[in-house]
């Protein structure tokens, strides 16, 4: 099935929720500045697939009996507007001048305009919460952002090193991925079902399926099929992904000497990132980064199975197939 169906289809109980945050989103970026609001209307008329606000609308409906709140409302907009405010931060420090194909602020503004929009929008997401003394959401959001620059930071620090543990990866991409869908599944708790077990089992939940969602990332950089980025883009950026390290710490001496010094001097070789490949689907590294990958997708439906049937669980259960089938 064609992703875009699948994506549609996951939307379909929770489409009304969907506009109506869309409208809430706009405001809550609104202005008197003329320059802020050409900008953050650029901003949200790029958006992708928006997979974070509808992981709070289903879980909210889930939860809720199939009811939300304003705070559910308010809660996606601030997890929108402080995502967005690091993602143009992202944009200046990478010096990226695209994002997902569009240009990036910075690219059509100046590094200092996209700065002080992503400060400005920080403080959006701050006051919403402030104003409406929604603390315990602000505190789930604000935990994340902690730990998504702490996660940046981590892989920044080890990414010299090769030779790093599955224990230390597995560090590095819980605070970088899982953390911002773990804060929208439990954000989604919290705004229905305020200080109950739901808060805690749904961050779980997301953490789960983020981390599920990263190593299918990775598998995509051995995967032969060509849609998708191209194949052996991260053993060319150096980046660490599961495969690679169950290789690294599970082969002989003489061959880690030699993966390591083709990810590192001769990561443009052509021939040789294919040998690279090859090696670690020989050696059982992509096997076993997907079988990890199925153990973290049915821990998350395990928690998920606890919940009574609806077409909220039925939409997140077809989100975490979606993470691990989707083809790009």
């Amino acid at each position: 099935m064609h992703h875009m169906k699948i994506v549609e289809q996951i939307k379909q109980p929770i489409g009304h929720e969907m506009e109506l945050f869309e409208q809430k989103f706009r405001l809550s970026m609104a202005s008197r500045i003329p320059l802020l609001n050409r900008i953050t209307h650029f901003i949200v008329n790029r958006k992708g697939k928006q997979m974070r606000p509808m992981f709070v609308f289903l879980v909210a409906k889930m939860i809720g009996g199939g009811q939300v709140n304003e705070r559910t409302y308010r809660g996606a907009a601030v997890i929108e507007l402080i995502h967005t405010a690091t993602l143009v931060h992202d944009d200046v420090v990478d010096d990226s001048l695209k994002r997902r194909g569009f240009f990036s602020v910075n690219a059509l503004w100046k590094n200092k305009i996209a700065v002080l929009v992503g400060d400005y929008l920080l403080s959006k997401g701050l006051l919403l919460s402030i104003d409406n003394e929604d603390f315990d959401l602000l505190k789930i959001i604000s935990v994340a952002v902690r730990e998504m620059s702490e996660g940046e930071l981590l892989q920044i620090e080890k990414a010299r090193r090769l030779d790093i543990t599955e224990e230390v990866y597995y560090d590095i991409i819980k605070k970088k991925t899982a953390t911002l869908i773990a804060a929208c599944c439990s954000l989604g708790a919290c705004a229905v079902a305020p200080s109950s077990d739901h808060v805690e089992k749904m961050l779980k939940f997301g953490e789960l399926i983020g981390t599920a969602f990263q190593i299918k990332d990775d598998l995509f950089d051995y995967g032969n099929e060509r849609i998708g980025k191209p194949t052996g883009i991260d053993i060319k950026e150096q980046k660490m992904t599961l495969p690679l390290i169950h290789t690294l710490n599970t082969c002989s001496a003489d061959k880690r000497k030699w993966l390591i010094n083709s990810v590192k001097r001769h990561n443009r070789d052509k021939k040789r990132v294919r040998e690279v490949i090859q090696f670690v689907k020989d050696h059982g590294g992509l096997d076993y980064a997907i079988k990890a990958m199925y153990q973290y997708k049915n821990a998350a439906l395990e928690i998920l199975n606890t919940y009574p049937d609806s077409e909220y669980k039925q939409s997140l259960r077809m989100m975490v197939d979606y993470v691990i089938d989707r083809k790009k």
